[in-house]
């Protein structure tokens, strides 16, 4: 995916990108808006204006507006709420994810997902990617008693129909999305990480304290 959990302009895209075309199915129900104002540089005007579109205060959480009784109902299964979804498939899962919806006839929602085969949440971004047919190719391996086990192996994407963004721009927008997805599985990641660094520069000098001081102490003891 190449996210960059730092770039504070891709993750206000990506928080945009996640409450136009996803919090309307998927909740993010353990994180706050007043959270992500906070860490995407945003003030409480600005995720009122821009993202809170189904809450009223911004120490709400992110609840999809669909319930999930109706959702359950329409796709089978309830939508799973997404705020930990980074750690617990990776940023990779989800932008290949994204990409990877083709044409399918017989499936209900017309469209099938390599990441995932079988999944019954349509291509909710088909406007945006247009859509693209999967090949695949047979994949022939022996095992140690001499048969042989075919299997099938995706091999490339063809566009259909185009959609009202680029590729390269269709990337960018899954990969902002994705980059969202994965800060808000674990937003104080980068203040963390600051805390480790001074903790190791804390053990660092404290170990050499501690040196000197032992040196110190047993340096008459033969």
């Amino acid at each position: 995916a190449n996210i960059d959990p730092n770039n504070i302009a891709s993750l206000q895209r990506g928080a945009a990108n996640f409450m136009n075309y996803c919090a309307g199915c998927h909740s993010a129900k353990y994180v706050r808006y007043s959270t992500i104002g906070k860490y995407l540089e945003l003030s409480d005007e600005q995720l009122i204006e821009n993202l809170m579109f189904n809450a009223d205060k911004t120490f709400e959480t992110i609840n999809a507006a669909m319930p999930a009784a109706s959702a359950e109902r329409w796709f089978g299964v309830t939508p799973p709420d997404l705020s930990l979804m980074a750690r617990a498939k990776g940023a990779d899962h989800i932008y290949s994810f994204l990409k990877g919806f083709y044409v399918e006839e017989g499936s209900p929602t017309g469209v099938n997902n390599t990441v995932l085969p079988g999944t019954s949440m349509p291509h909710v971004l088909w406007k945006l990617q247009g859509f693209q047919t999967a090949h695949f190719e047979e994949h022939i391996e022996t095992d140690a008693d001499g048969n042989e086990i075919v299997s099938t192996v995706f091999k490339e994407f063809e566009q259909v129909t185009p959609g009202l963004m680029s590729p390269e721009e269709y990337d960018g927008f899954v990969r902002d999305t994705t980059n969202f997805l994965a800060h808000i599985a674990e937003p104080m990641r980068a203040d963390r990480r600051k805390i480790g660094v001074w903790v190791m520069i804390y053990l660092v000098v404290l170990l050499i304290l501690a040196a000197a001081l032992k040196k110190e102490i047993w340096r008459d003891v033969k």
